[in-house]
């Protein structure tokens, strides 16, 4: 998509939502608000970027309908195959919604793309002979006494 046909923030937020408020009260029945009461959380929104509406709620939307905070956790540690790892869940538990649902996507996105691409076979590597090795020795050291020679008859 071209910049020149790409809708800036407020066109989103008008066409999408039908306007900044109409926006924010879906955003302030998706959202868990917490302590702060509802309309506090609202006044608070109506000076938010509409960039960051249109991002909150979609991120909102997408922790919804996958069951909220810990089953996004869960899902996360799963779709990374470390669910079993207290601590790294523990750890994904204290990151925010967003970026959970970031890392789900990276991580769905490479297990596309592993299982699209076909296995390829392993090239194997030609064992080096020992024989070979010893070879090649005595040529470094037969190297190393020429030079030493050349060395001592130019001093001589």
């Amino acid at each position: 998509m071209s910049a020149a046909l790409k809708k800036s923030p407020l066109e989103r937020v008008k066409d999408e939502f039908g306007g900044k408020d109409k926006l924010v009260d879906k955003i302030v029945g998706v959202l868990d608000a917490g302590d702060e009461s509802k309309d506090d959380l609202r006044k608070r929104l109506l000076g938010v970027a509409n960039r960051k509406l249109v991002r909150l709620h979609s991120v909102a939307t997408r922790t919804k309908t996958i069951g909220g905070h810990d089953k996004l956790v869960t899902s996360t540690a799963e779709r990374l195959n470390r669910a079993k790892d207290k601590d790294y869940v523990g750890k994904l538990d204290t990151l925010s919604d967003a970026r959970l649902l970031d890392m789900l996507s990276v991580a769905e996105r490479k297990a596309k793309a592993n299982e699209a691409k076909p296995a390829a076979p392993k090239a194997e590597k030609k064992p080096v002979v020992k024989a070979e090795k010893a070879a090649k020795k005595p040529a470094k050291a037969e190297s190393t006494a020429k030079s030493a020679s050349k060395s001592a008859s130019k001093k001589a």
